[in-house]
């Protein structure tokens, strides 16, 4: 085996491409970053570049990098055992479910452990349907749930589209309230809100009440494009639900554990869902881990009958360990309110920018969950490139990503989208110094306004 540091970034680059694949990209032609270190809201490239990272990589990084308060709870757990049965526990694990319960709304009491959010959907939609002896998922187009085939089904993203003929079946989509282009060109947020569960229960009695399982929706929109529930939303369908007998289920895998200056996104609707998945943040991304949380009268249902889920890893020690100290951190550091501060200040920030740049046309945020989205007129909204763009209509975005990369921001572009979604531990100097780069690269974009 050959040392690192005798390795070169070109032998390092060129090893990966050879031998590894990556995630949902062209295999060639790649040049992919090559990191060398990263510390606190920074990465650092092989060549010693330093880069700002303004989207936690992928919103998961909630407490920044390098924090060895978890290195060395990982390393304390591994001196003692790193892995055991899913059938025996450690104090790690059962200190994890008491600290979940703790911060999880209502009722929500009991934890089953995944290996990420994707296996945490798919429990969650095989609970829903075992515990009510329905078939059907309802769920939102504009939405990411995973990439398994059922999590991919469930969710509402083009990503899922080569996969179709093989998608999980019984999965019922219905349009998102996304009042900035509404479906039903609603003319207040309010008015968006009563259209949009109008029509889920439309579509709830047309598939049959009898026949839904649940309705699953993010707490917060996250790779969608963060968009925003309007007023009421998510509790008038709650109430939907309740009133058919239909369990809800809150994906908070990306707006869980403080990143939308909440626990949990879903605390700004005033709801307690039934079950909640959870992953990135529980662990700020150092260990993989994943959990379905649900409510403790769900669970009693398999008391004397045999719950029919498992994974080798689940409740895996060191995973737990980590996820333990990340806890401890966002109390310690209180980053539940550190996020709703500086993501007021982001809104504030970026509102500022909007004076300055005719091409942003719409900036949705909770907390550090962020998304700046670019048209080419405000008036008829024109997105600067369309929904699920091709590459021959990405040429004016990928000119604005590049000058992201150029100037030593890292965070996503996505169509006519920039998101913003910094770890938490960001100060509002840091917050000037991602958002300067954003402007210079958006100045790109208002040469195309008209």
């Amino acid at each position: 085996m050959r040392s690192a540091t005798l390795i070169s970034p070109e032998q390092i680059l060129q090893d990966s491409l050879k031998y590894t694949i990556f995630s949902w990209s062209k295999q060639k032609g790649l040049n992919p970053m090559n990191i060398e270190k990263a510390k606190g809201v920074y990465i650092y490239d092989r060549t010693g570049k330093k880069i700002i990272d303004f989207s936690s990589q992928l919103m998961n990084v909630n407490i920044g990098h390098g924090d060895q308060r978890v290195t060395e709870a990982v390393m304390r757990q591994m001196q003692d055992v790193s892995y055991v049965h899913p059938g025996m526990t450690t104090v790690v694990r059962a200190e994890l479910g008491r600290k979940l319960s703790e911060v999880a709304p209502g009722t929500l009491n009991r934890t089953f452990f995944t290996n990420g959010g994707t296996e945490a959907v798919e429990h969650a939609i095989k609970l829903a349907r075992m515990y009510t002896g329905r078939h059907k998922i309802i769920t939102l187009y504009q939405s990411y749930h995973g990439a398994t085939y059922g999590a991919l089904s469930a969710g509402g993203d083009p990503r899922g589209l080569p996969h179709d003929s093989q998608g999980v079946p019984n999965i019922i989509h219905v349009e998102n309230p996304f009042f900035y282009r509404c479906p039903w060109n609603s003319k207040t947020q309010e008015e968006c809100t009563e259209s949009a569960v109008a029509h889920m229960e439309r579509i709830i009695k047309y598939e049959g009440p009898q026949n839904i399982a649940a309705i699953l929706m993010e707490g917060e929109s996250g790779t969608s494009g963060c968009i925003k529930y309007p007023p009421g939303y998510w509790k008038k369908v709650s109430e939907i639900a309740a009133r058919y007998g239909i369990l809800t289920i809150a994906d908070e895998v990306m707006s869980g554990f403080c990143r939308t200056g909440q626990w949990f996104g879903i605390q700004h609707h005033d709801v307690v869902p039934d079950m909640m998945t959870m992953a990135k943040g529980i662990t700020s991304g150092y260990i993989p881990l994943g959990g379905l949380i649900v409510k403790e009268e769900i669970i009693q249902a398999f008391d004397d009958k045999p719950l029919p889920l498992g994974l080798t890893y689940s409740g895996h020690a060191v995973a737990c360990a980590a996820a333990n100290a990340v806890i401890d951190i966002y109390h310690e550091e209180n980053l539940v309110d550190r996020a709703a501060e500086m993501g007021r200040y982001m809104q504030a920030s970026v509102a500022k920018l909007a004076d300055k740049h005719p091409s942003i046309g719409d900036f949705r945020n909770t907390g550090l969950l962020g998304c700046i989205e670019l048209v080419k007129n405000r008036k008829t909204k024109e997105p600067m490139a369309p929904w699920n763009a091709g590459p021959s209509e990405m040429e004016i975005m990928n000119k604005v990503a590049g000058k992201l990369t150029e100037l030593g921001l890292f965070t996503f572009v996505r169509w006519n989208w920039i998101f913003v979604a910094p770890p938490l531990i960001i100060t509002k100097d840091q917050i000037d110094e991602g958002l300067d780069i954003i402007s210079k690269a958006i100045s790109i974009a208002d040469e195309y306004c008209n």
